[in-house]
């Protein structure tokens, strides 16, 4: 068997899975932030164009994907299904890893997948600029490359914490044409608030968020997400599209699906399709999502409405929080420190689809090592999570004798998180486990 299992470009979806109309009962609607009431198309025509709206809201299992787009997603897509066989012998497991490497795309991870549409649709309804907020750094250089791909003006608030840690991905979305500020920054009224209280503050996305929304306000100018809304989802299911079909090659089906959690959009583009197949009796795989410790919002969050964004100028939505006033302290996987969760998520975690864990950092970056000195592949921060619970199951499955299949999905390298590894490797790296009076108290604020 090859290790790599690739798909011809023939093989490329044309379509993106909508999960909802398969679901026993629909997520509740996000509401309006002044009314409470259910938010209808106009009350988001402000910051997103008709298309994605539209998108957002579908009852249509599936979506055709614009020619346009997919001849952006040919430069990289279809992506590798890579099974692990040196990681496997390193762990004397009976099991079988496989991984949908994400980082061969031209920012080194997912996030294209749904900026180019995102991109594509503002551009085909005649905005001029987009303005979007950035943790990591990875959404933002995605948007400034799709920005780039249709003449669109690209403006980033990135989190202060990540842009002092990953002063790389700060040019390199400075290489594609986009004008960056740190976050929280004296430039909007929010981020001023901010400062005015802490001017130290590392930021965060919520924060960021905040001063990409209040910056979106001329008519030639709409806001971009990078994860949490139901089309950002949708656009990440070529990626579970692909890597359903590239395990049929080799007459495999997954026992395990793990996949990492921030707001939640690598982990449902690579499990909605397998879910499909659940839910039609075809195969019947565990689901398991992987959050850090330092920021738990499955695993010790509520689930209640509250806002997307730290000065509540976003709807209301009902999902998994841990408060929008919580700023997570500075962990290196700048791209899971969001203080709620896709509420399509959060809507089928509390149906019980499927399961959450929680991991130390520490934890992630051994298993970044082990997969990096094994595989070849340097991981992002945030998939070393998912590669921290495939690495435990994997251990189980030595020490019973399962032969279990592990599907997971490496959402981009890091080779612009180096500074991350060196501190971990030089014994720098602290864990950073939440205490229930932090979280109290950001719960306390709820709207």
């Amino acid at each position: 068997m090859k290790t790599k299992i690739l798909l011809d470009e023939s093989k490329l979806p044309s379509r993106w899975y909508n999960v909802v109309p398969d679901l026993p009962a629909p997520p509740p609607p996000p509401l309006h932030p002044g009314t409470r009431e259910p938010v209808g198309p106009d009350d988001l025509a402000p910051l997103f164009p008709a298309d994605l709206i539209a998108q957002e809201v579908s009852g249509e299992r599936y979506i055709e994907i614009p020619e346009e787009v997919r001849e952006v997603y040919r430069l990289w897509r279809p992506t590798p299904l890579i099974r692990a066989h040196r990681l496997e012998r390193a762990l004397g497991t009976p099991a079988r890893i496989y991984v949908k490497y994400e980082g061969v795309s031209p920012v080194g991870s997912h996030k294209p997948n749904t900026a180019v549409p995102q991109a594509y649709y503002n551009a085909r309804q005649g905005i001029r600029r987009l303005t979007t907020e950035t943790g990591a750094g990875q959404w933002g250089s995605a948007l400034a490359f799709a920005c780039a791909q249709f003449q669109l003006d690209c403006e980033i608030w990135m989190v202060r914490a990540s842009y002092d840690q990953k002063p790389y991905r700060r040019s390199m979305m400075q290489l594609f044409g986009a004008q960056v500020h740190a976050s929280p920054s004296p430039l909007t009224a929010s981020g001023a608030k901010v400062l005015a209280d802490d001017p130290d503050s590392p930021g965060s996305l919520g924060i960021a968020i905040s001063e990409a929304v209040e910056s979106a306000s001329p008519d030639d100018t709409r806001y971009a997400l990078g994860s949490v809304l139901n089309h950002v989802l949708l656009h990440q299911t070529v990626i579970g599209e692909e890597a359903l079909e590239q395990l049929a090659m080799v007459d495999e089906a997954p026992d395990l699906i793990v996949g990492c959690t921030g707001g939640g959009s690598n982990f449902a583009g690579l499990f909605f399709p397998f879910l499909r197949e659940k839910l039609q009796g075809r195969m019947n795989p565990e689901i398991r999502a992987v959050e850090p410790e330092a920021c738990p919002s499955f695993t010790r969050g509520r689930y209640a409405y509250d806002f997307g964004d730290t000065a509540g100028l976003t709807p209301l939505m009902k999902m998994h929080t841990l408060g929008h006033d919580f700023v997570p302290d500075p962990i290196h996987a700048g791209g899971l420190r969001y203080h709620g969760m896709a509420p399509l998520l959060s809507h089928m975690y509390e149906l019980g689809i499927f399961g959450a864990e929680a991991k130390p950092q520490r934890e992630c970056f051994e298993a970044g090592l082990l997969f990096a000195r094994t595989e070849g592949i340097v991981p992002a921060p945030e998939p070393t999570h998912a590669l921290a619970a495939a690495v435990a199951e994997a251990r189980r499955c030595a020490e019973t004798g399962e032969s279990k299949v592990i599907l997971t999905a490496l959402c981009g390298h890091g080779h612009l998180d180096m500074a991350a590894y060196d501190r971990y490797l030089s014994g720098e790296m602290q864990d950073h486990p939440l205490p229930q009076s932090r979280l109290d108290e950001a719960l306390s604020t709820l709207p």
